[in-house]
């Protein structure tokens, strides 16, 4: 990179007449961006980019001024995958010294395989045990972080696998999708089908394991209820006798039984609402309906329960359509276990009617078998008629007393009296299992608020008890990850940070909270504890809910990386009446409007600066891609942004000579100042290539110095000889 001031002469003092930057020749950076190599630090993945700590002294040497220690390694670390406590406290106290003795500040990163605090595994399902294990990683990174010095902790977001046409988050004006502008114009999608067949997954509540995906395209039979075809006045289908009810309007629409009565609960096991039956087909009606159609059947559950609790449903108790569309192929099996359960029950009934009445035969011809002498017996026989009919009349009917008839009857009445029992118990304990299941059937982010977000909150308290130096914090940092998961998205981003605040904030000033400290048994409060599990808060600390919002705020953040927020330009659905260049610049302005949001809210407490072309999070140098990265950094420091800056070199480790070069490109990129040391000769220009490919180990000595090496330019020998 040169600078169009023409040739200079060489002075041999360090000032900034000999310095490669834009205000030693009266520029100013167009960008409005001022990053120095103080300011910029990079990456370095142990195991990858560093074997032990005298490969990052290496990297401080070279020039580094900030250094991110980064943790490839997930719970057994490797030789090439480390993990935090394969650095022990020698190593520990070694990178503080260098801190100190260098003027570097270190921050960390968490494992790569972290991705959230859903605990998903392998296979697709989630675990609060596997949640639990991933928040001990996070916590050994914020343990190695606090060793160090206070800084961030980075851990990748991530949550769950959502559809990108359909990304929901709810606010004060309803469920909005991130996914459409304000003209309702659809931004992203993975497939050009995707807004018609997107899929959503499922997952019971009380397992956290995925139950199903449901596919947008994939129509569901479901019953056609039975409802009040016009208004008129009648009573409620309540137990209570009709003499005690008072007559009430039944509106057109309303859901009502087969006498016409109104159904207090439609959504109640056994007395809810009905399927109608078709007097012409004489047959229940069904229809098939499509995932538009359960909307409507979540808005008007989501309204119902408004009714009647007399507020609105909170974030979970609130119905969303892919849990109704789930909820309705579950209609049929409830439906059908409940219709066997009732014939089972009906003939069992009649079965011990069948007993009550044979009891009473049997006295009489016991009687009666006393009263016939044994020669005239023969008289009162009976043909056991069942023989017969199984060998199709080819065998003759026996004869028997009417005593030995009934005993046999007897014996098979008890025999199906026993099938039906038990059937009829089997179909009614799965009926209610099935009528359980629906009501712990989730979508993700309700598992995420109510327990992942508790484990971000623990990690957030973790940091707080940890840091040493309330001025220099240990803070949690997520990073928005891919945009095809949970947490991709910077208004999910700030999704997770707001909540995992709050409940901060309320695991610091309550005194029980649910899923406490466990107590002796005879020290549990039994009704407490029937109400939701609420234990002593081992995490209470008695301060204020505004010292603790503060609290909250310092250490819990987000990471800011403007390679990843380029990831979204490959689903960017262009506008065909705009122009490419119109179009590309329609992204890029979403772009920086999510930055500059996230911004504005003092979210951010670490930035990644890394670029590529839209496609890969291939790692470049910054400004070797097209993500915009000077505007989101102007952004960031109009609104004072002044953390961790950190370049993470990826591809320049293997396609140019080291990865040290990605971080003097990023230099380059923002016109970092670096200051001759050395004779040139008049009349020599002075250009990047000097520092970037002619140092270290290359073919040229070492002009330039950089970071905590480099003096003050106020200080010179008296003699004004370079320093060599």
């Amino acid at each position: 990179m040169r600078f169009s001031a023409g040739y200079y002469g060489h002075h041999p003092m360090v000032d900034y007449f000999n310095a490669m930057d834009p205000q030693s020749y009266g520029e100013k950076p167009s960008y409005g961006v001022d990053l120095g190599v103080k300011d910029i630090g990079m990456s370095v993945p142990m195991g990858i980019s560093a074997a032990n700590v005298a490969g990052i002294y290496s990297k401080i040497r070279m020039g580094a001024g900030n250094i991110e220690i980064q943790f490839p390694g997930y719970r057994m670390g490797s030789r090439n995958a480390q993990t935090p406590e394969m650095l022990g406290e020698d190593q520990r106290q070694a990178i503080r010294e260098l801190s100190m003795a260098n003027e570097v500040k270190f921050t960390t990163h968490a494992s790569f395989q972290l991705m959230g605090m859903m605990g998903r595994d392998e296979r697709g399902n989630f675990s609060l045990y596997n949640a639990t294990q991933d928040m001990f990683e996070l916590k050994r990174a914020i343990d190695f972080q606090a060793d160090v010095g206070g800084g961030s902790v980075v851990i990748h977001s991530g949550e769950f696998e959502r559809p990108m046409t359909d990304m929901y988050l709810d606010d004060e004006t309803g469920r909005i999708n991130l996914a459409r502008d304000p003209s309702g114009r659809l931004m992203f999608k993975q497939a050009h089908t995707q807004e018609v067949d997107a899929r959503f997954e499922l997952l019971d509540d009380r397992t956290s394991a995925k139950i199903e995906t449901v596919q947008k395209d994939r129509l569901v039979a479901h019953p056609v209820w039975n409802r009040a075809e016009k208004d008129y006045w009648g009573y409620d289908n309540s137990d209570k006798p009709e003499s005690e009810k008072q007559k009430i309007l039944i509106r057109k629409g309303d859901y009502v039984d087969y006498q016409g009565k109104l159904i207090i609960d439609p959504y109640a096991p056994l007395n809810g609402r009905v399927p109608k039956f078709n007097e012409s087909t004489r047959l229940f009606d069904s229809q098939l309906k499509t995932f538009e159609d359960f909307k409507k059947e979540a808005d008007e559950y989501n309204k119902f329960f408004e009714k009647k609790h007399g507020r609105k449903p909170t974030y979970y108790e609130k119905r969303y359509p892919e849990e109704s569309y789930v909820q309705a192929t579950l209609d049929a099996q409830e439906g059908i276990a409940r219709g066997w359960q009732l014939q089972f029950s009906a003939r069992a009934q009649s079965q011990l009617k069948a007993l009550e009445k044979l009891q009473e035969a049997k006295k009489y011809y016991e009687q009666l078998q006393a009263s016939v002498p044994p020669d005239e017996q023969w008289k009162i026989l009976k043909q056991d008629e069942d023989i017969h009919r199984m060998t199709g009349g080819f065998v003759p009917p026996e004869m028997k007393t009417p005593l030995q008839l009934i005993e046999k009857i007897e014996f098979d009445i008890k025999r199906g009296l026993e099938y039906d029992r038990t059937s009829a118990s089997g179909q009614g304990q799965q009926a209610e299992d099935t009528y359980e299941t629906k009501k712990h059937i989730v979508t993700p982010i309700k598992r995420l608020e109510r327990h992942g977000v508790r484990l971000y909150a623990e990690a957030g308290i973790h940091a707080l008890r940890k840091t040493r130096d309330p001025n220099n914090p240990v803070t949690v940092a997520v990073e928005h990850i891919f945009p095809e998961r949970f947490g991709g998205h910077l208004e999910e981003l700030k999704w997770i940070i707001k909540k995992s605040r709050e409940r901060m904030v309320d695991m610091l000033t309550k005194p029980e909270i649910e899923y406490g400290a466990s107590m002796k048994p005879e020290e549990i409060d039994k009704e407490k504890l029937d109400k939701g599990l609420m234990q002593p808060n081992p995490y209470y600390m008695g301060v204020s809910r505004e010292e603790a919002k503060e609290l909250a705020e310092r250490h819990i953040k987000a990471t800011l990386d403007t390679g990843h927020i380029n990831l979204w330009r490959k689903y960017w659905q262009e506008d065909p009446r705009k122009t490419r260049e119109q179009n590309d610049e329609a992204f890029k302005k979403w772009a920086l409007n999510q930055v500059e949001s996230l911004a504005k809210e003092k979210m951010v407490g670490n930035v990644h600066l890394a670029d590529n072309y839209g496609y890969h999070d291939d790692h470049l140098a910054p400004g070797q891609g097209n993500s915009p990265i000077r505007e989101i950094m102007a952004i960031l420091k109009r609104y004072g942004y002044a953390k961790a800056v950190t370049v993470e070199p990826g591809a320049d480790a293997s396609t140019d000579l080291s990865d040290f070069h990605g971080l003097m490109k990023t230099w380059r990129f923002f016109g970092s100042p670096i200051y001759g040391m050395g004779f040139r000769g008049s009349g020599v220009p002075q250009t990047w290539s000097d520092v970037q490919y002619s140092f270290f180990g290359q073919n040229k000595p070492p002009y330039y110095i950089f970071g905590g090496y480099a003096p003050s330019n106020d200080w010179t020998l008296w003699s004004a000889v370079p320093l060599e």
